[in-house]
Order: C-alpha cells, then sequence, then structure tokens
C-alpha cells in the first residue's frame, strides 16, 4: 500500500520527457509549439483577452453607457496603490481626482489634479447588483470604486464622460467574438463546399472553382459595405451583429474551400479512402471519420490566420458607419469617434481601441504562424 509519504513524494518528481517516437501527433504540435516562443506568448495573451470579454461585467468598474457628463474628455488618472500617513506607507488603491475648470469666454473645460480628493477602489470589492453575462447574479467586481459619484478614468473618458476602461472590455466582447463567429460560418461553407468539389470533381468542380474565382476577384472591402449597407437600419442591435457576422464569413470561404479542396484531391485516391468505400461507408463518413482528421491541424492554423480579418473587417465597417452601431459597443464603434481630428488633439486616449486591435491582430497571427510551424512534420524547428 503506498503511504502518504509517497503520495507527497509525487509533486516533487520531475515530469517525464515524452518519447518522441512514441509521442501522438497532439503531443507532437504542442512540443513544437511551446518552442515557439512568439506563439506561446499570444496564447496567453489571447487566452486572457477573450476571458475578460466572456465576463466583461466583473472585469469593467461601470456599465457601457454610465456617463458623467460633467466630465467629458477628461484625462486619464493616475493610479496608485500605496499613500503615505504618518506612520508610513499603506495599502489604498485609488486615482487622482480632477478639478474641472470651465473657460467663461471659450467653454472649454480644463482639468487639474485635486491633490485634496482622491477616488479610492478595491479588487474583488462589492458592488451595485448586476448579471454577469446576462443570468448569473452577482454583486462583486474586479475593480470596484468606493464612490461612484466621483470620476473614475483610468483610461479617460469620452465625449459623453464615459469610461473608456469598461468600454474598451465590453467592446472586446463584440470584435472578438465576431471574429470566432464569421469564421465558424467560413469554416462551415468552406468545408462543405471545398469538400464536394474536391471529392466529386468533374462539372461540380469546375463550376465551385469559377464561383471562388468571381469571389474573390470582388475587392473585399467593397463588397463588405455593399452588403451591409443593403441591411435594414430598422433591426435591432442583435440582427445586425448576427447578419454582420454572416456577411463577414461568407464573404471570406473561398480561401477555406480552397484549402480543403486541395486537400481532399490528394487524399481521394488514397488506400485508406478507397478501403473505407469498400467498406460500404457514405460519402459524409468518409469525409468525417477518414479524410478531416488527416488535416485537421493545418485547418486549425488556417482558422486561427483568418480570424484577424473578420476582426478588421468588423472594425472598418463599424468606423464607416456600416456595420455595428451604437447602443452596441465595439472597438470600431469606439473608434468612430476617432473620426473627428479635433477631439483626437485633445483626447488622444480615444485611439486606444486601435491599439487594442493591434495587439490582438499581431497576436493572432503570431499564433497561427506558430501553429503552422507546428503542423508541419518537414519545419526544421520541429525537426530538431
Amino acid at each position: 500500500m503506498t503511504t502518504l509519504v509517497d503520495k507527497l513524494n509525487i509533486f516533487k518528481r520531475k515530469p517525464q520527457k515524452i518519447d518522441l517516437a512514441e509521442a501522438t501527433a497532439t503531443q507532437l504540435i504542442l512540443i513544437k509549439l511551446r518552442r515557439h516562443k512568439l506563439a506561446w506568448a499570444s496564447i496567453w495573451l489571447l487566452g486572457m483577452a477573450y476571458f475578460v470579454a466572456a465576463f466583461a461585467e466583473f472585469f469593467a468598474p461601470f456599465e457601457s453607457g454610465d456617463s458623467w457628463r460633467r466630465y467629458t474628455y477628461a484625462p486619464p488618472q493616475e493610479m496608485n496603490f500605496f499613500e503615505t500617513t504618518e506612520q508610513g506607507w499603506r495599502w489604498a488603491p485609488h486615482l487622482t481626482v480632477f478639478k474641472v475648470k470651465t473657460d467663461p469666454m471659450t467653454l472649454q473645460k480644463s482639468y487639474e489634479i485635486d491633490e485634496n480628493d482622491k477616488s479610492y477602489f478595491s479588487f474583488f470589492g462589492e458592488s451595485e447588483p448586476y448579471r454577469l453575462m446576462g443570468f448569473i447574479p452577482m454583486s462583486t467586481k474586479f475593480i470596484a470604486p468606493h464612490d461612484t459619484k466621483k470620476p473614475f478614468f483610468w483610461l479617460g473618458s469620452d465625449r459623453m464622460g464615459r469610461d473608456m476602461f469598461s468600454r474598451i472590455i465590453f467592446g472586446a466582447r463584440i470584435s472578438l467574438s465576431v471574429g470566432l463567429m464569421g469564421v465558424f460560418f467560413s469554416l462551415v461553407i468552406g468545408i462543405s463546399v471545398g469538400g464536394i468539389a474536391g471529392l466529386r470533381g468533374g462539372w461540380i468542380d469546375n463550376v465551385i472553382n469559377r464561383t471562388m474565382e468571381i469571389i474573390k476577384a470582388i475587392p473585399t472591402l467593397p463588397l463588405w459595405m455593399a452588403l451591409t449597407a443593403s441591411l435594414p437600419r430598422e433591426w435591432d442591435s442583435i440582427t445586425k451583429y448576427f447578419l454582420v457576422t454572416l456577411i463577414l464569413g461568407c464573404v471570406t470561404w473561398p480561401d477555406m474551400a480552397r484549402e480543403v479542396r486541395s486537400r481532399f484531391m490528394a487524399l481521394r485516391n488514397e488506400e485508406f479512402v478507397n478501403a473505407a468505400w469498400l467498406d460500404g461507408n457514405t460519402q459524409p463518413q468518409i469525409i468525417r471519420r477518414y479524410m478531416l482528421p488527416n488535416f485537421m491541424s493545418h485547418i486549425i492554423a488556417n482558422v486561427t490566420l483568418a480570424i484577424p480579418t473578420m476582426i478588421l473587417g468588423e472594425t472598418a465597417l463599424s468606423f464607416l458607419g456600416l456595420g455595428l452601431q451604437a447602443p452596441v459597443v465595439s472597438w470600431g464603434v469606439l473608434l468612430q469617434e476617432a473620426q473627428n481630428i479635433r477631439s483626437v488633439a485633445d483626447a488622444p486616449w480615444l485611439l486606444l481601441p486601435a491599439a487594442m486591435v493591434v495587439t490582438v491582430i499581431l497576436a493572432m497571427n503570431s499564433l497561427g504562424d506558430g501553429l503552422r510551424d507546428a503542423t508541419d512534420p518537414y519545419h526544421e524547428q520541429g525537426a530538431k
């Protein structure tokens, strides 16, 4: 019988090295992916971004529509975690508070630091009741201001006095999910159409190829603009959200279909596929059981590289006023504020959503490059 000492020694043992000769395909991909430092860091960055976006109500100090009209275009407040007292330093997270002054001649507002006032907050503190993800009742937030009447703008405010930090978090939920939903539609259509073209061949393959060439010949952005501009303006925001994702997916499916078609044409004459036909499997069963698993890793890599295109498409359409519109909050909708050069000159923090878009796109591309190298058995880095 194993003693308590033996059980505790398990945690002291060094992890056993995986024998590459006996490792599975998934284990080999993970080993190669870990060697790609930039891709591995991108996984953690994107995981954190999607986690924060999924639980936006918990991480955002305020709702996306909460506003303080007196503090329009307020600059970012300095965050401090300690304050000095007569006894020394003590833990007291707070933001500096500004005094608002209005020029009687130009009515232009200016902000000066108030040395005698601070806006305190707590981590994992109590807040007003809300519903996490729309259905889980909670009253705790990651950052909970003690006095919600005081200005609390860690990343500044917009033209209506709304907290940019909270709006960026809520905007991440829409912008990041649009990429996933659009790629899902593109993946379903691409695998279905590309699989039929690669497996059937003949005149069906010719018709599908000509259709893909026609779609690819049309410039992507004008096609997105034409399709989204045709949506009725009286439709609600949720309906427009799903239709925009559907449009993004339907326009970008030819790239996925070409990849799937080429793989199917390379595999359809293999012996295991012929054996599956002789065994009585139907065409959908052969695709699902035998053909897709052979190049699923390549599909995953291509999907990772396609998500940034979807995010950029939604951002561009919303920025031009043709995609999602207020009261929906996305990074593209937030960047509509940056169309006014005067506003950007007075409030450069309005460009923070663009920095988030650039960061996520670079992380997605790095992850896609890492997955592509990890799934390639002939890649030199993986062979070492």
